[in-house]
């Protein structure tokens, strides 16, 4: 989404894995054939380089003198990152040759690349036209990643790669078993976001209880100002406090159910009880009026003008939105509220995941290469680039230390630590991006949150999309392990 947004997304992926549909014709019902497609394995493919030497400088044993392609998605992260890290790169490898580019059509630029199998050596798989992974990974069209996570981390030799990430993020590159086959490089927080000056102006404090909220929306209103607005033209972006809220108030089990596809999970107590808070948000009069005719950076825009005081997103909307949100508005983020007292999880159950997809493709003529820019990537002065320019959190556990954090990257770092082992982590994103973008988010909460569809009536849908899913042989289907 960041990504996702770039996810941010982006993703899950900015930003992540659910970054936007700016192209939502694309990814649309057509989309299938085309993500089905680019991950065909057509073509003659291209001729793989002599893999180098290993050494305790080369622990991959990357060819010094072969060429490495890098192709990122050029969204709210910007590409200065990026590139800081390929002149190292650079540095390290003086006569090899680094081609660097970046795009917002990461599909159609490598749809067709992957057919004749000749795609770069790493690639920042985010965006409205993020590729399908669980396509890609059920095609094996993916290299396994195991090799970089085993070498040593590029600061200590003593510690390999996986010991310096953070927790989960070697989790989420696993589909099916043991091979690791994304890496995420940011580390997303997802909630609520507002702006903590407009919090005491209304003489209030963050609502831990669906009263509450109602309450502080209601005192909003009174001031001119909706309680909240979303990315109405990418209603996906509403799980980014949903899911969270579902899982606070029903457990863990509830949001793995909804993941492992079980027929009912979409009809259970938690879930219909977040529904029906949701949508009384909308037949109370607290959603920004034409929130569903917006898009992300017009909704965002409204908010961060003061039009509404709530917003779900994820970290990348503090660097996405720099230029609109004020000097003063002391940008926070928090965990979901949840129901009441009953909710089987605590206040401070928060998402927080990686987010910007990398990925090295199994056909790419050089992936040392592409494992060694990521092992680069994965160094602390690398991820202290990272966060220091867009203001969000690196795989990498750690990289603040002598950074001044801005208020939203602090907020998210306290959402973090208030959470403690309570950081919930719904799949659906990247495991069934069709089914997470298009029907659960546009024709299920979307439409509901506009009021074409009672919470009933959206459930309903909801669980016939993912029964459909689940019978579908043409997909790969995943679990919690």
């Amino acid at each position: 989404m960041g990504s996702t947004s770039n996810h941010g997304a982006e993703g899950v992926g900015r930003r992540d894995l659910i970054k936007r549909s700016a192209a939502l014709g694309l990814v649309a019902a057509p989309g299938m054939g085309l993500l089905s497609a680019c991950a065909s394995s057509g073509g003659g493919g291209q001729k793989k380089d002599k893999a180098g030497k290993k050494t305790a400088k080369n622990p991959l044993g990357v060819n010094e003198t072969a060429k490495m392609e890098f192709v990122l998605f050029d969204g709210g992260f910007g590409k200065e990152y990026a590139q800081d890290a390929v002149k190292i790169y650079q540095k390290d490898f003086p006569k090899a040759t680094v081609k660097f580019s970046a795009t917002q059509k990461i599909q159609s630029t490598l749809q067709p690349r992957f057919n004749q199998g000749n795609p770069p050596d790493l690639i920042d798989n985010s965006g409205a036209e993020q590729m399908d992974m669980g396509v890609l990974v059920g095609k094996n069209q993916l290299a396994d990643l195991t090799p970089l996570l085993d070498a040593p981390s590029y600061d200590d030799p003593n510690k390999k790669v996986r010991d310096t990430l953070r927790p989960g993020i070697v989790e989420m590159g696993q589909f099916d078993g043991n091979p690791v086959w994304i890496m995420y490089y940011a580390y997303t927080v997802y909630g609520v976001w507002y702006s903590q000056k407009a919090l005491d102006s209304l003489g209030v404090e963050y609502p831990k209880t669906w009263d509450e909220m109602l309450q502080v929306c209601a005192k909003a209103k009174k001031k001119g100002m909706a309680g909240w607005t979303y990315a109405g033209k990418y209603p996906y972006y509403i799980p980014f406090s949903l899911y969270p809220m579902i899982g606070k108030v029903g457990g863990r089990e509830v949001l793995d159910a909804i993941d492992n596809l079980e027929p009912n999970a979409w009809k259970h107590p938690a879930v219909k009880a977040c529904f029906e808070a949701y949508y009384e948000l909308y037949k109370k009069g607290y959603i920004l009026k034409g929130t569903p005719g917006l898009d992300h950076i017009q909704s965002q825009t409204a908010w961060a003008k003061g039009e509404a005081l709530f917003i779900p997103n994820g970290s990348w909307v503090e660097n996405e939105s720099a230029n609109v949100i004020p000097k003063d508005f002391d940008l926070a983020v928090s965990a979901p509220t949840g129901i009441d007292a009953s909710d089987k999880m605590p206040f401070g159950t928060i998402w927080a995941s990686g987010g910007e997809p990398f990925i090295v493709p199994a056909k790419a003529a050089n992936p040392e290469g592409g494992m060694e820019q990521l092992r680069i990537m994965l160094s602390e002065a690398s991820s202290k680039n990272f966060t220091a320019k867009v203001k969000s959190l690196t795989a990498y556990n750690g990289g603040t230390t002598g950074i001044t954090l801005t208020p939203g990257l602090k907020s998210g770092v306290a959402a973090l630590q208030l959470a403690g082992s309570n950081v919930v982590n719904p799949r659906l994103q990247d495991w069934y991006v069709q089914l997470q973008k298009e029907k659960i988010g546009v024709a299920g909460l979307g439409e509901m949150m506009a009021g074409r569809l009672t919470p009933a009536e959206a459930i309903k849908k909801i669980q016939g999309f993912a029964d459909e899913a689940a019978k579908d042989t043409s997909i790969k289907h995943y679990k919690h392990q």
